[in-house]
């Protein structure tokens, strides 16, 4: 069992201006994910310790205010239930696995009345899925883990997402997970108590490359596939652009000034698969992701993803997953209710 305490390591006088301590409320979602929450308190950890005065402040809370589980199963003690918070708190849900079946009604109410008195309230990792379910990111930018972009976009078309490591639009916060909260943080310290304070507080965290938002949190497609080759990679991201209104391999070996017969040499040299393969796991991985994170029907997914006939999904579904769409919705739909 883990304690993480409000007190940071250590206890001096608050600023030399006399402003009170920035207090963080970290809103713990069953089954959250430990790294994306280590990363946003340990650099406030540090802008206390380097600083050498308690800039930072924070609490633990979470529903029940009892003990939560991470995804990865250690159990943390919780300093408070979802209760009234200051309206100069900072308000960050961490988010994980299954982040439908988290975000509780309880929760999402919370949040509207915290958010309705103006507390500043931010979604790290999947949270962002959370802030939009209760209605806090319409009209404003946003950004959520790149595994869940798909159902994120069909959900929630009020919210402009971005591909972006983190998003700050007014007084909503949102992050793409993992390391991208300790990029999120510094921003913070940066702009609360200056740069040399943030850069400090990275070379203690031997993190050299900070990342801004406007840094995208994939890497780039040669490093992601292992292969440098420019037309490759540009036919790759136009079929990533293009999984609901696929392009044919003639029109894309045009786009990049090829014939059809060299891309695909390029695509068996690299990738030891057809374009047209290559593009087929592209729509299915896609529609996998719908079918585990949304509500959306078996038809509705297939349309999303470039298939006209439901048959033909399902039957090229079962091919590359051993199951059945049904089977596969049928999984998870008691996961997604709130």
């Amino acid at each position: 069992m883990t304690s993480i305490h409000d007190t940071p390591e250590i206890l001096v006088d608050v600023a030399d201006d006399g402003s009170r301590p920035r207090r963080f409320i970290f809103v713990l979602l069953d089954r959250f994910t430990m790294l994306c929450f280590a990363c946003a308190i340990e650099p406030l950890r540090i802008a206390n310790r380097v600083s050498g005065k308690t800039l930072y402040t924070w609490t633990i809370a979470g529903e029940g205010g009892e003990r939560i589980s991470c995804s990865n199963g250690v159990e943390f003690m919780l300093d408070m239930d979802l209760e009234e918070v200051n309206r100069d708190d900072t308000v960050l849900i961490c988010g994980g696995i299954d982040v439908q079946a988290a975000t509780t009604r309880r929760l999402i109410n919370w949040l509207r009345r915290e958010a309705r008195r103006g507390v500043t309230v931010g979604g790290l990792c999947t949270a962002g899925y959370t802030l939009a379910r209760a209605g806090l990111l319409d009209g404003k930018r946003a950004t959520i883990h790149w595994e869940n972009q798909d159902s994120f976009v069909e959900e929630f078309d009020e919210v402009t997402l971005t591909k972006s490591v983190f998003v700050k639009d007014g007084n909503r916060i949102t992050t793409a997970g993992g390391t991208a909260s300790i990029d999120l943080m510094l921003k913070i310290i940066a702009d609360d108590h200056g740069e040399e304070l943030a850069g400090a507080v990275a070379d203690q965290l031997i993190y050299s490359a900070i990342r801004t938002d406007q840094d995208t949190q994939r890497l780039s497609i040669p490093t992601r596939i292992g292969v440098r080759h420019p037309k490759l990679s540009q036919v790759i991201q136009i079929m990533e652009q293009n999984l609901e209104e696929p392009i044919s391999p003639a029109l894309l070996a045009k786009d990049v000034a090829l014939s059809t017969r060299q891309l695909e040499r390029l695509f068996r040299r690299y990738l030891n698969r057809s374009p047209k393969r290559y593009y087929m796991e592209l729509r299915l991985q896609k529609a996998r992701n719908l079918l585990m994170q949304t509500d959306m029907s078996v038809i509705n997914v297939a349309l999303a993803c470039g298939f006209t006939s439901p048959s033909h999904f399902s039957k090229c579904y079962r091919a590359h997953y051993q199951t059945t769409p049904y089977r596969e919705r049928g999984a998870q739909s008691s996961r997604l209710s709130i």
